[in-house]
């Protein structure tokens, strides 16, 4: 086989991808990879679809040439692998492959006989049914897509009032929840916001910490935990600590210690067990909570701190008590403030801003969630100020 003809059977094979546009094909199966990055069978599905495109091009080439040809053609393909093993443009398509799939087009070159029309027609309808298996398939893909980043709270069979309070979050994007155990009411502003899962940061130690009693790392008689002589940013950080400073303080060494303790697969327990937001740790041992895998709504964060009140956890009532001693904020004749901010940091900025907890009276206990995020200056301590004020605005705290 000459030259010559090895330089046709190239260009059969290209324009056969330039007739049935199989450079949009390409970048449109790229978008899709790009779409569905998290679903390892869209990856899979695309190898496939990438493997058969190519070996339909054969397929159209051969139906072009006699018989006595085919062999020449596979040979083609061969000598042409010699030298290029892939494309060097990820969404073009070319003549050659990797080994594998080079593998199957010469087997299929090998086992290649003119289609009869019941073949044709066979093919049409497999072609058919994959076409509308996958269209029906997209919206639960995205679906599954969204579970992650929404709360998929059912409000149907719960007493929930709209509220404005967009002057009190000037500047920032937020949302509040308040939930009134006495009527059994959900006060919520900017509900998707409120079914937005973000990093809880900071306040998650309130749970970190509930573990780490539970586990035994910690115990209410003896939180105490060695400063390791590291020298930290805040001044409160570089001291021996116990739950209440290291609560207080926001101490982050404090907590990462009782994670290195627990263990990974002791944490995925737990946060499996209390159902603790999308109950992703895949971030790290020691920053998951922080900017990182770990998410959460502010309407779960108040339906978890209704379970922390009420005991509802499985947790050892001794453990509970000394996480609820170790967020109490303040205390006066008209109840009991407790709370925990937690704030959001990337690039020194402050993008993410928490503050959750309860309201205690004689009469009445109120839960509330608090989250802001702005591309600066969105910190916990501004969650805290902005809910103090809602609080005071509708006559809980002052």
């Amino acid at each position: 086989m000459n030259g010559l003809h090895q330089i046709r059977y190239m260009l059969l094979h290209e324009l056969q991808h330039y007739r049935h546009k199989d450079a949009l094909a390409g970048y449109l199966m790229t978008l899709t990879g790009i779409l569905y990055w998290f679903n390892p069978m869209v990856w899979i599905a695309l190898k496939e679809m990438r493997n058969d495109r190519e070996i339909a091009c054969d397929t159209s080439v051969l139906n072009m040439l006699e018989p006595d040809s085919y062999e020449d053609y596979g040979m083609t393909l061969i000598h042409f692998a010699e030298k290029l093993s892939r494309p060097a443009f990820p969404f073009a398509a070319g003549l050659s492959g990797n080994m594998s799939q080079m593998k199957r087009r010469i087997l299929n070159i090998a086992a290649y006989e003119t289609p009869t029309a019941q073949k044709r027609l066979t093919g049409m309808t497999a072609f058919l049914m994959v076409t509308v298996l996958l269209i029906s398939m997209a919206p639960l893909l995205s679906a599954n897509a969204a579970k992650d980043d929404y709360y998929g709270w059912d409000s149907s069979h719960k007493n929930t009032n709209i509220i404005d309070l967009s002057s009190c979050f000037q500047g920032y994007e937020g949302s509040f929840v308040l939930y009134d155990m006495a009527q059994d009411t959900w006060n919520i502003y900017d509900m998707d916001r409120a079914a937005l899962r973000v990093s809880p940061d900071s306040t998650y130690k309130i749970y970190d910490a509930l573990i780490g009693l539970e586990a035994g790392v910690i115990t209410p008689e003896n939180s105490t935990m060695e400063w390791n002589r590291e020298l930290y940013p805040f001044q409160e950080w570089n001291t021996d600590q116990t739950l209440q400073s290291a609560m207080s303080a926001s101490v982050n060494w404090y907590f990462q210690e009782i994670d290195k303790q627990l263990g990974t697969s002791a944490i995925d327990r737990y946060i499996r067990e209390i159902r603790y937001g999308n109950e992703n740790t895949k971030g790290g041992l020691s920053s998951y909570w922080m900017e990182s895998s770990l998410k959460i709504s502010p309407i779960e964060q108040v339906e978890l701190l209704r379970k922390l009140y009420e005991n509802n956890l499985g947790f050892g009532i001794q453990n509970v008590n000394a996480v609820k001693d170790s967020i109490l904020l303040s205390s006066s004749e008209a109840g009991n403030l407790y709370g925990k901010t937690g704030t959001g940091c990337i690039d020194g900025k402050d993008v993410n801003g928490w503050f959750v907890g309860y309201v205690e009276a004689p009469d009445n206990t109120w839960f509330f969630a608090a989250n802001i995020a702005a591309n600066d200056d969105a910190s916990g301590n501004s969650a805290a100020e902005i809910t103090q004020h809602i609080l005071s605005k509708i006559n809980i705290w002052h």
